[in-house]
């Protein structure tokens, strides 16, 4: 357990110390949300990102312990474990060396190299080997059989058991470790990574088109993007495009490959006009062509998508957080309109506690077209609740029930629209927790519900679908899905515990991602509230059914309780540290409910003079900001984006128009920014900004309300080119040296030369999302 912890150390570059104590807590049950914000002084201040990979690190080493053991035992019970071997599968520091180690003593099927050394000419392969100068068919000759044996086996000729020796060599050396995997080093950095279409595919069809970009796609294996890699991997899945590993250096037919050349000077061995040369060369070739190409060829396709998939569930992740912490508009009064054309607007009104308080259908559009009768009903509506804000979902229709939103404020001001991302609220409309919300209300107007409450905080409802299916991923159903609910549950657990949860008010699914609670005890704490009213104090807790002193210690700093009993319960002090507070309450002569959001009261109080037996100097620091703010939410102020009038199709688009929009998705190579047009349009990530960005995200996130000029408009194709590079740049020139180098061309060899094949940077990125989730 030690050499995991020091590897986990050197890896997050951290103190050995600091890992063994977030192990140690780890697996005594605590919550990484409940460490990085409680347990500071046992780690040293570890956050909650260093604490997630040092998680997931803990988990694979732990894996690779478990197998190398394993195979260590399987090895031993052939009698065939060697001091040298056992040292390499020690030192073996992943998974993929372990097994390339493993692979000459795993247990398989029969293989021709088995049974011709079953027949005994295992010492002619070695002899030849050995000393190419022998005569292959001379020394073979002492080999061959009279007939085929009993398992089938034929060593009746000379080139039969000369077949058997290559064999032999061929297998050895495919099971070397050391030569398999320079080969599969070599061909990461040299390999090409190529797709065609596939014959007989019409490449006008839609669902064809969509890959136009790879249908004569060429780039080094090593460098290709993320976003790229998926796509061609997405096309071969379909059947649409042919993919292949292919070697550098083009050669004609009968002249050995760079691949097989590699292999010979790794064995040491050259042909010199030696009588058994001309075997051993041929040993060579069957080496690489029938037993290491398409296996190299699985290996880096799977490493490629691997490290594609990384990459895409970061970028969901990292997307997923934003929308998650995006700004609450807070308790107001909001219309949720869930717009349709034939099936007319779906109406909703949530008061400011987020519940449902009116519902109505209107039919302003297509065929009905009652704009003024629909204008008179949400005018009622308005009127009746005192509504605030109207929240206007992002689907089919948006833009024309944007103008009716418009229309109707000019007649009641005071009122602002937004529009909202809709993806996820059909599910969420279809689940069984939202038929527990609201049994009696229409499936379809549960939609226009949950519309209104995400810009009262969204956070709060869309902890209620599943991450998946709030549509910001790249290529989501692609990756491996067990890996990316993980990390995806891992981020949605952070955002809720990082803002603090309203223990009086949350919802069954919000509670149930507060640390420590299950979605047992979250259902138990809502029966108890629902049973025995309000909780008055976090104390109270421990009444609940199921919720035991770790579930408390785990959970009560992340709860809050506004106007109850002990004014500390709604900030983020954990009850254990009370005691504290009473020392800084007597140390200022105040009582609590005074110092509270006073920060003038505590500035002369040093965090030293607080410090006690297992309540550190960083635990004191964060109780004297939380007394300072407290319950403060860590999320930014709401503001709402402007569409421009007129603009409602990709149609009235026009080159060099400016407009503002929302931030939809952002991924490595760009973000998309919805305009209202019913298609997002793309900012590249060489038009992000006048100075050189390698990622996206590192000049917008998700939900960020931007300024952009449209460069692009491809009707046919549905895309839309978008620049935010407005003005002009300051110091540097555009277009200077370091402007828009984010071209496929330049992860080839040659720099600025583009590949063969390879898409514009424009192009490529446009293939994008295709796995994105929407609505």
């Amino acid at each position: 357990m030690h050499h995991i912890v020091a590897q986990i150390a050197q890896e997050i570059r951290v103190q050995v110390h600091q890992v063994q104590a977030a192990v140690d807590l780890l697996d005594g049950g605590a919550t990484v949300p409940f460490i990085a914000r409680y347990r500071k002084e046992a780690t040293g201040g570890l956050d909650d990102v260093q604490l997630r990979e040092l998680e997931y690190r803990l988990g694979y080493l732990r894996e690779l312990t478990e197998r190398r053991e394993a195979i260590l035992r399987s090895i031993n019970e052939q009698g065939k474990l060697t001091p040298e071997l056992q040292a390499a599968i020690d030192a073996a520091a992943t998974k993929q060396e372990l097994e390339d180690l493993y692979l000459p003593y795993k247990p398989r099927r029969r293989t021709k190299g088995m049974i011709a050394r079953e027949a005994g000419i295992e010492p002619l392969a070695d002899a030849l080997w050995a000393d190419p100068t022998l005569d292959p068919a001379t020394a073979a000759a002492a080999h061959v059989r009279p007939e085929k044996g009993e398992d089938g086996s034929d060593f009746t000729t000379t080139a039969a058991v000369l077949d058997g020796v290559r064999d032999i060599l061929s297998e050895r050396w495919a099971e070397d470790a050391a030569l398999v995997q320079n080969l599969r080093e070599w061909l990461w950095q040299e390999g090409l990574f190529t797709s065609k279409l596939v014959a007989g595919k019409d490449e006008n069809q839609p669902d064809v088109a969509k890959f136009r970009d790879y249908f004569d796609y060429s780039e080094p294996i090593g460098k290709v993007p993320s976003h790229r890699a998926l796509a061609v991997f997405r096309g071969r899945q379909l059947e649409l495009l042919d993919a292949k590993l292919v070697l550098p250096g083009a050669v004609e037919p009968g002249v050995p490959s760079l691949a097989e050349g590699r292999i010979a000077l790794h064995l040491g061995w050259r042909h010199q006009g030696r009588a058994a040369d001309d075997l051993l060369r041929k040993c060579v070739a069957w080496t690489w062509r029938v037993k290491l190409s398409l296996s190299s060829e699985r290996d880096l396709f799977t490493r490629l998508r691997e490290n594609a998939e990384a990459v895409a569930i970061k970028v969901f992740a990292d997307n997923l957080r934003d929308l998650l912490l995006a700004a609450p508009a807070g308790p107001k009064v909001v219309m949720g309109l869930d717009p349709g054309i034939r099936t007319g607007v779906k109406v909703a009104v949530v008061d400011a506690t987020g519940k449902l308080v009116d519902t109505a259908t209107v039919y302003p559009h297509e065929p009905r077209r009652d704009w003024d009768g629909s204008l008179h009903v949400l005018g009622q509506l308005c009127q009746k609740h005192g509504v605030q804000l109207i929240a206007i979902g992002n689907g089919t229709a948006s833009r024309e029930t944007d103008k009716l939103a418009a229309d109707l404020i000019k007649r009641h001001p005071g009122i602002q629209k937004v529009v909202v991302s809709e993806a996820g609220a059909s599910v969420y409309s279809a689940s069984e927790f939202a038929s527990q919300e609201m049994p009696d209300v229409d499936v379809s107007l549960r939609g226009a519900a949950s519309i209104a409450r995400r810009l009262q905080d969204p956070l709060a409802e869309l902890v209620k679908i599943d991450p998946k299916s709030i549509g910001v991923g790249q290529y989501q159903h692609d990756v491996n899905q067990s890996e990316l609910a993980r990390t995806l549950d891992a981020v949605v657990e952070d955002c809720v515990n990082g803002v603090g949860v309203d223990l009086n008010t949350a919802s069954v699914p919000l509670l149930s991602r507060v640390s420590g609670l299950s979605g047992a005890v979250a259902k138990a704490v809502v029966r108890w509230r629902d049973a025995h009213g309000a909780f008055r104090n976090r104390q109270q807790l421990m009444d609940v059914a199921g919720l035991g002193a770790k579930t408390f210690e785990q959970s009560a700093g992340f709860l809050r309780i506004r106007g109850g009993d002990n004014p500390l319960d709604m900030t983020g002090v954990h009850p254990e540290s009370y005691p504290v507070v009473q020392a800084i309450v007597t140390r200022a002569g105040q009582p609590v409910e005074q110092i509270m959001g006073r920060p003038e009261a505590l500035r002369s109080l040093k965090p030293e003079q607080f410090v006690q037996d297992g309540v550190g100097l960083l635990t004191v620091r964060d109780i004297l900001v939380e007394l300072e703010k407290p319950g403060r939410d860590p999320r930014p102020d709401f503001q709402v984006a402007r569409f421009n009038e007129g603009v409602e199709d990709i149609k009235d688009l026009r080159e060099g128009m400016v407009l503002e929009g929302t931030v939809s998705n952002v991924a490595q190579f760009g973000a998309f920014v919805d305009l209202g047009v019913h298609q997002d349009g793309l900012v590249h990530v060489s038009q992000l900004s006048h100075k050189f960005v390698n990622d996206a995200r590192e000049v917008v996130k998700t939900g960020d309300i931007v300024k952009v000029k449209v460069v692009e408009v491809d009707v046919a194709r549905q895309r839309i080119g978008l620049t935010m590079k407005l003005d002009a740049p300051t110091g540097r020139r555009e277009g200077g040296p370091r402007d828009n180098r984010f071209e496929p061309s330049r992860a080839g060899r040659g720099g600025g030369r583009q590949e063969a094949g390879a898409p514009s940077a424009m192009a490529s990125a446009f293939a994008r999302l295709q796995g994105q989730q929407k609505r």
